[in-house]
């Protein structure tokens, strides 16, 4: 108790001290004596005071610090090595490239043709990140369409009469009815969460114009739910936020499964047939030997209209009334000899399998 005591006296002499050179009234001190009267404090109680000493927290070593509990683990290899996030990185891709909006009829290569690098459409973007992943929608539309071109809007859009691989696939009509024919379409909703990066997605922007995008997996500023949308419409491949600003007509989820999958025999009960195996080179021989000794059913067509023309002769000889039915005869025959003319040399590729069998069967 003595030494808090001799702590708190010189405090106090050293404040009256600070006090008295700052210019402040203070106690009386007589000069001449030598001696001050100094104004003593008012004594506590010592025991009421406590002093806690600071304390500072100490902090441990960082390979020794108490780690938190963390969120499990995602596989992302599995993540981003699926088929729909491969296709939303190669739809990415696309933005890297400068193409300009031109949707102009070109002639291109069957299959996996394209058009120049530097243009392209709003379907183009489609089919350049689908060609990413080794599908080629030009092959797979043109055969679709030659299996059922009254399935497609061709002959009441365009006036077509049969399949132009140069610019079918490249229309959203068309691309339409082909993701509708290979059961990837899906339910139209107005929840974002539906709509999942990889899918496919069309729009109607204007009386006639129909629109199609790629979803991606970049969510929006203004809603983290929705994804954005790349693109092309008039002014190069870009990424905007359009999911909704449009009327959505389709959304399709194509995957490699739809891809090896036919629309006529989804649901076939019966195995593939085999593939037969191919002729060696004697029996095609042997088959183009028997081909050339076989008369064409065309010669024996011409053989008996001859026969019908020495017959009306015979008949104009003894009568002079069918002469019109002569002249008619005539130009029966000119059109029949016309035929004799074909050349007789006949390729075995324009006979089937089968038709190969039953020449060598003989």
């Amino acid at each position: 108790m003595l030494k808090k005591l001799s702590l708190i006296v010189p405090m106090t002499v050293v404040s009256v001290g600070m006090t008295a050179c700052s210019g402040t009234r203070t106690a009386n001190v007589d000069v001449s004596s030598n001696t001050a009267n100094v104004v003593t404090p008012i004594k506590k109680n010592v025991t009421d005071v406590n002093i806690t000493p600071v304390v500072y927290e100490k902090r441990t070593p960082r390979a020794t610090r108490a780690t938190t509990q963390r969120r499990p683990s995602i596989n992302r290899s599995r993540y981003y090595g699926s088929f729909a996030n491969k296709l939303s990185n190669a739809a990415l891709g696309r933005l890297r490239s400068n193409v300009t909006y031109n949707g102009a009829y070109i002639k291109i290569g069957y299959p996996w043709g394209d058009v120049p690098a530097n243009i392209g459409v709003c379907t183009d973007v489609v089919i350049r990140s689908y060609r990413k992943l080794g599908i080629d929608l030009q092959s797979q539309v043109h055969q679709d369409m030659t299996a059922a071109f009254s399935a497609y809007p061709n002959i009441k859009k365009w006036g077509l009469s049969q399949p132009d691989p140069n610019i079918d696939h490249r229309r959203v009509y068309n691309l339409r009815a082909f993701f509708q024919r290979r059961g990837a379409a899906l339910p139209i909703t107005r929840n974002p969460t539906d709509y999942r990066p990889g899918d496919l997605v069309t729009w109607m922007v204007g009386p006639g114009l129909p629109h199609i995008g790629v979803v991606v997996d970049k969510p929006s500023r203004a809603d983290p739910r929705r994804k954005m949308i790349v693109h092309n419409i008039a002014h190069g491949v870009k990424m905007d936020d359009i999911l909704f600003r449009f009327p959505i007509t389709g959304h399709y989820r194509y995957t490699a499964a739809h891809a090896r999958s036919v629309p006529k025999t989804i649901y076939a009960s019966r195995p593939a047939p085999r593939k037969s195996r191919g002729f060696n080179r004697s029996q095609l021989a042997d088959a183009a030997r028997i081909l050339a000794s076989t008369p064409e059913p065309h010669q024996q067509r011409v053989s008996q209209s001859l026969s019908r023309v020495d017959n009306a002769n015979a008949i104009s000889q003894t009568t002079s009334r069918p002469v019109q039915l002569l002249n008619a005869v005539n130009l029966s025959s000119n059109a029949s000899v016309s035929e004799v003319n074909v050349s007789q040399d006949v390729k075995l590729a324009t006979l089937n399998k089968n038709a190969i069998r039953e020449l060598l069967a003989k």
